[in-house]
């Protein structure tokens, strides 16, 4: 295993246990409204201190992107955090979510660690080495139709009113739905990529996410033999933040319903 996997891996375990303990502690639990259905708590915060201070310590001239921090400068590598992926979910005590951690050298995804706290599931992936849960070998599945296929999505909730490449996003869905598929909402982007590369969901499709969303699970997918897009069917997903991933014939439908306008 790579060294700076190892590293993502002990980050992302460490915020595991931050997670875990306020969880058990909802009373204690302090929330911050940042904007419309925009939450984080002491808990996104400590938990992305403890990784940065982890990677700091192995790696003090590597950048950092962090979702509650901002950018901490280094050189070309940098690593994309998202302490705790759903946050919302996280003070309902919904248990959908995650902590992601992808490493970019050069604006080039090296590797990805996603970790569910709940269940302990540990998917990784390093550029041109596959992708594992639990050090297992995963791949996504050969659906080859959006009929019967299982596919995940959210609504945009920063902006409900928001028409993603034009088309409004419940007009989307219910031509994915019309197609034979059937859609979860999980609200936790990160876990729905790794759902896909672990043969859990088919597809997903989502708008306005952020780059510490989905930069491990998009390098997850990937080295499980996926496909990843943005709306137009080029890789400038973590910049504009809209994305669809799959199996190659589900992701293509997806596009192809997307792409109308």
């Amino acid at each position: 295993m790579h060294p700076y996997l190892n590293i993502a891996i002990r980050a992302a375990r460490q915020a595991g246990k931050i997670i875990i303990h306020h969880l058990e502690q909802p009373d204690k639990l302090t929330i911050f409204e940042k904007g419309m259905n925009d939450l984080v708590t002491q808990v996104d915060k400590s938990a992305e201190a403890a990784i940065i201070e982890i990677i700091q310590k192995a790696y003090p001239n590597h950048g950092i992107v962090g979702e509650e921090s901002g950018f901490h400068p280094g050189n070309e590598f940098v690593w994309v955090i998202d302490p705790l992926d759903g946050t919302m979910n996280y003070v309902h005590g919904f248990p959908q979510f995650a902590v992601s951690i992808g490493i970019k050298q050069r604006d080039h995804l090296e590797h990805g660690v996603i970790y569910d706290p709940i269940s302990q599931d540990l998917y990784t992936a390093t550029r041109g080495t596959g992708a594992y849960l639990n050090n297992r070998r995963i791949r996504v599945t050969e659906r080859n139709s959006l009929k019967g296929a299982l596919v995940g999505t959210a609504f945009p909730f920063h902006d409900r009113q928001a028409k993603p490449h034009g088309v409004p996003h419940l007009e989307i869905l219910q031509k994915i739905f019309m197609s034979g598929a059937d859609v979860r909402r999980t609200g936790c982007a990160s876990l729905n990529l790794a759902y896909i590369a672990a043969g859990r969901l088919d597809g997903f499709w989502e708008s306005g996410l952020k780059e510490w969303d989905i930069a491990a699970g998009v390098l997850i997918v990937r080295e499980a033999g996926g496909f990843v897009s943005d709306f137009n069917a080029e890789n400038g997903f973590l910049e504009s933040g809209n994305i669809i991933a799959g199996t190659r014939k589900v992701h293509q439908e997806l596009l192809d319903i997307i792409s109308i306008r």
